[in-house]
């Protein structure tokens, strides 16, 4: 019987965090024109000439308070998640973890996939809401690849799991770990993009990056925004968190340009400065521990919170490689990409 394969892709990071390896990853990520949307030309120039030289040091110190002895929280827990899921799926398939950006590289997980001579692969970017810059670009990424080949197996492709029913419990059981009502506030904090990118794929023209992103609509459906709310709405309902309660925010603000809003920081000094004592904040577009949660979210807001006087800032942990999510990917597979799980794969 001929082997499934399975590309699980997450965004990357640096080999080490030494400059000279932070600046090669900086390098790689940013040029891509998916990520800073502009034309080669100037996209190159505020690249190689403004930001990663004037960034990458500030960038390799942040990677050097989160690295362990294992290395990248990021590359361990996705090696961690790959061995999991393998062993739940067995012989008949083969799971290989990929990068976007550095290794292990995209090409060399399906040049693998392709030694084990699988006849289909799916390819599940670990990114629950869909966004241009990151599983369009895994996508982009992967088809400028098999293009090359000669002979291409059937490739299909998971776009988003945004509000799989077992995506939103997985991430409700790591925010369980704490009582909500013994927070002031909860913040549902996801990584952020530039406005013009979420216009650009508004075929429909009907993004006003307000209210309208309350409801996922067919017309809305791809829309990175409305997408963050279904995720943090579908987590409150599952948790039993009322509106009233909890505040949906974007991270990670890079540059002058206008990002998708409310902003994080100012969020999480306003509560603050108006009482707030205890926040507990989840951070659901990662699936798993990085710098954008340990450092940004755990260090950074932390200070800020406290610098206006609040008190304690609780980061809820990502899924990393917990059962729970593995159960949870072997879900997704099955229902958004007809892949059969024995039911024996998943534990409780």
């Amino acid at each position: 019987m001929a082997k499934q394969g399975i590309l699980l892709v997450n965004l990357g990071t640096p080999e080490s965090p030494k400059p000279s390896h932070v600046y090669r990853y900086l390098q790689e990520f940013l040029l891509d024109g998916r990520v800073i949307d502009f034309p080669a030309i100037p996209r190159n120039l505020l690249v190689r000439g403004i930001i990663v030289p004037f960034r990458h040091r500030k960038s390799a110190a942040m990677y050097r308070e989160i690295w362990t002895d294992r290395g990248s929280p990021l590359l361990f827990h996705g090696e961690d998640v790959q061995q999991k899921l393998q062993d739940r799926l067995g012989d008949d398939f083969k799971v290989v973890l990929a990068m976007r950006y550095q290794e292990p590289s995209i090409k060399r997980g399906l040049e693998a996939l392709r030694d084990a001579q699988v006849e289909r692969i799916t390819v599940m970017p670990l990114f629950p809401q869909y966004a241009s810059a990151t599983t369009g670009s895994v996508h982009d990424k992967v088809m400028e690849i098999l293009r090359t080949w000669q002979a291409i197996p059937d490739v299909q492709f998971i776009n988003n799991y945004f509000d799989h029913p077992s995506f939103i419990k997985a991430f409700a059981e790591r925010g369980a770990q704490y009582n909500w009502e013994e927070y002031d506030h909860v913040i549902f904090s996801f990584h952020g993009l530039p406005e013009r990118q979420i216009h650009k794929g508004d075929d429909h023209n009907v993004c006003r990056l307000g209210d309208c992103c309350q409801q996922v609509t067919p017309a809305n459906q791809f829309c990175y925004r409305a997408q963050c709310f279904g995720t943090a709405n579908a987590i409150a309902a599952e948790l039993g968190i009322p509106q009233e309660r909890y505040t949906v925010s974007f991270q990670s603000r890079l540059g002058r340009a206008e990002w998708i809003k409310p902003y994080s920081e100012p969020l999480v000094e306003e509560l603050a400065k108006n009482g707030a004592k205890k926040l507990l904040v989840f951070s659901p577009a990662f699936v798993a521990d990085c710098l954008e949660t340990i450092f940004e979210i755990g260090d950074e807001y932390q200070e800020v919170f406290q610098e206006n006087g609040g008190e304690h800032l609780q980061l809820v942990e990502s899924l990393n490689s917990s059962d729970t999510w593995i159960n949870a990917m072997l879900d997704i597979l099955r229902d958004k990409a007809a892949i059969e799980v024995n039911a024996a794969s998943t534990v409780a």
